[in-house]
């Protein structure tokens, strides 16, 4: 049995089902690019059936991605997995993910399907998938939860019909490590013909055990992982790639295995997913967190001072954490600002630079240094948003102890010019409900939070806002060195994806057979 893992990267299909955490196309294929850029073997890039945008996004980023398999999610019918493979034809190594749910109250409450019936339908998805491609994984959703000998047979007949991969999720978070390892044995001891073909690993989060039950399984004999960066995902979220990875180089002796993973990509890519989706690493996050590598007691100060492997397992800059700084300001040319944008990641057009290094000049008027996070807002802001049905032309606020807030805006929409007024009890407010009346839209605020993304008293804030509208949910982000305007920007960024997503929105194929719906997958 070969000692490497498989790293599945699945960030940009599970863990875009984080609520609110939607992307363009330009997000995910920067996106992408960087996972590439990591080293994952293989980049689940999507759901095609899930919607046609999802379908263009997959294909998209198939065509660009040469090293990593390139893997599309289906459904086990003929018509995901048809659009599944239109969607990942083009790749350099196209893979074909199916999946059927084996658990007793899967089956019995949602497919309304026999045993007999889930094993039929398996090898005969897996039959049709074969038709494309030899690069087929299946999956037995709820896995941890179905009868141990079923599961078997279903694994082995989708051997069986060509599967190459056979994927054990734990949907649920469910599982305890010493169970889901023993499930993984018992597994590999019970299902004829496992040996010709990898199996895989897929835990959630939601007793806060994905790491650990990952780490289980693969010491018991997987030796395919399925992770996101920074464990975002369904619910509490799936198994974080950085602890795997992390845990894996660091135990080597203990492990006895390795990945193919840059591990000094990995704090960028975190960064990078961090900014993409909004959703904001918490500081006491395993590997990329901001105090991940912090020390502030004097015990422990001292003791790093002295020797840093007393209080540090790893070296900061194992992970890509780096003190080092070139110091840019406004007298930095593009030669300058185009060597830091490549050593965060990015590989910007001449015209995409152009675009970040005028807005890069206007903030270095105003500030004496850009800090690493002020360019990402920038390449954010200009690169990576797509066209923008709502813009901000101005905002001006009026406040005060003895006054009523009033703010005045102007928008774009569509790219026509709106004015509009109003009050508030705050200026936030009073902005957020001069936005809702110019727009139209009647979206609701249900999360708001302002974090200083540089340092000193001129930091740009970073604002994060959560809306609903109609069963629909959105994150939107803002930096500026005005807290109003950034909460501005916010807010109609916001609005901006819950439009995307109205006009992009999932389609739920009814199948006589298969009732679940897309993003109840593994």
């Amino acid at each position: 049995m070969t000692n490497r893992v498989l790293i599945f990267d699945t960030t940009l299909r599970d863990g875009e089902q984080s609520p609110g955490a939607s992307m363009n196309s330009a997000e995910k294929i920067h996106l992408a690019v960087q996972l590439e850029r990591l080293g994952v073997d293989i980049l689940e890039a999507g759901f095609p059936a899930a919607s046609p945008g999802d379908a263009e996004a997959v294909r998209q980023i198939a065509e660009r991605i040469r090293t990593a398999q390139v893997a599309a999610l289906a459904r086990a019918s003929e018509k995901d997995i048809d659009l599944a493979w239109e969607a990942v034809k083009n790749a350099a190594r196209p893979r074909i993910h199916t999946f059927l749910a084996t658990s007793e109250i899967h089956m019995k409450d949602k497919l309304r399907m026999s045993r007999d019936q889930v094993i039929d339908t398996a090898a005969r998805a897996v039959r049709h998938a074969r038709c494309y491609t030899e690069n087929i994984e299946f999956s037995a959703e709820d896995g941890s939860r179905t009868d141990p000998d079923f599961l078997c047979r279903v694994f082995e007949a989708a051997i069986d019909a060509g599967a190459s991969t056979v994927n054990l999720p734990d949907t649920v978070g469910y599982a305890m490590p010493d169970e889901f390892g023993s499930l993984v044995s018992y597994l590999i001891a019970n299902t004829k013909g496992i040996e010709r073909v990898v199996l895989s690993v897929h835990c959630h989060d939601d007793l806060g055990l994905a790491t650990a039950n990952t780490l289980a399984g693969l010491k018991a004999g997987a030796r395919q992982a399925e992770v996101t960066i920074n464990g975002i995902g369904e619910r509490a979220g799936n198994t974080s790639l950085e602890e795997i990875v992390m845990g894996l180089h660091i135990r080597r002796e203990q492990t006895g295995l390795t990945t193919n993973i840059q591990t000094r990509e990995i704090n960028r890519t975190s960064r990078l997913v961090s900014m993409i989706t909004g959703i904001v690493v918490q500081p006491n996050k395993a590997i990329v967190g901001a105090n991940a590598f912090a020390h502030e007691a004097g015990i422990h100060q001292d003791g790093v001072i002295k020797n840093r492997m007393t209080y540090e397992i790893m070296e900061p800059e194992t992970v890509g954490f780096s003190a080092n700084r070139i110091v840019l300001g406004k007298h930095s040319g593009t030669h300058a600002l185009r060597k830091r944008v490549e050593a965060l990641g990015y590989d910007l057009s001449e015209e995409e630079l152009l675009k970040v290094f005028t807005r890069f000049k206007d903030l270095a008027d105003k500030r004496k240094e850009i800090l690493d996070e002020d360019i990402e807002v920038l390449i954010a802001e200009e690169v990576l948003r797509a066209p923008e049905r709502y813009e901000l032309d101005y905002l001006t606020v009026v406040t005060g102890t003895v006054m009523v807030p009033t703010a005045t805006v102007k928008l774009k929409i569509d790219g026509k010019e709106n004015q509009g007024a109003g009050f508030g009890v705050g200026p936030i407010d009073a902005a957020f409900n001069t936005i809702t009346k110019i727009t139209g839209t009647e979206a609701k605020l249900v999360r708001f939070s302002i974090n200083a993304i540089s340092r000193g008293t001129d930091a740009q804030a970073e604002v994060t806002v959560r809306i609903q509208d109609k069963g629909l949910a959105a994150l939107g982000k803002g930096a500026d060195q005005d807290i109003f305007v950034a909460s501005a920007k916010a807010y109609i960024n916001g609005l901006n994806r819950l439009d995307y997503l109205k006009k992009n929105p999932i389609i739920i194929l009814k199948e006589s057979s298969l009732k679940e719906a897309p993003g109840e997958a593994v």
